[in-house]
């Protein structure tokens, strides 16, 4: 996806880097609605969900070739999301989160989303992100309505 935004950036997006929980589930468990917006995605962009998988469920909640798990490894999960942006290149992601550990990932990409919903937001990853969603659904669907961005973003 190649957008202009006029008195903001040009944006040519070509992964999204999705948080797992709190962001696009809840309780270790996927949002139907989510998950179908992630598939929709995964045929036009590369998806990945990062998750330190709390409750040992992302791989069976997302059973899709299409969608990449990444399960992370380190003790320091906001560096490791952050250079996995960064290894991607981090002006071609969005990345969606809604946690502390999202910050650094939200701020180097070329798109950072944070998205609120049932377990709230971290002021830190707030101030992190370019735009603010109430509901993951909200911020999927921009990436498939890339005029939404234009709307909410020039100046």
């Amino acid at each position: 996806m190649l957008i202009d935004i006029p008195d903001f950036r040009s944006l040519e997006i070509r992964h999204i880097v999705l948080d797992y929980n709190g962001t696009v589930a809840k309780d270790g468990r996927i949002k139907p609605e989510a998950l179908a917006l992630m598939r929709e995605l995964a045929t036009r962009f590369s998806v990945y969900v990062l998750t330190a998988d709390t409750f040992g469920t992302v791989k069976k909640e997302i059973e899709s070739s299409r969608i990449v798990v990444r399960i992370l490894q380190s003790d320091n999960h906001t560096a490791e999301k952050a250079r996995f942006v960064d290894e991607l290149g981090a002006d071609f992601c969005a990345a969606v989160g809604n946690g502390n550990n999202d910050m650094q990932m939200l701020s180097h990409a070329g798109l950072g989303i944070a998205v609120v919903g049932e377990e709230g937001c971290s002021t830190k990853a707030l101030l992190a992100s370019d735009l603010i969603c109430g509901r993951i659904e909200e911020a999927l669907e921009l990436l498939l309505h890339p005029k939404r961005l234009v709307a909410t973003l020039r100046r």
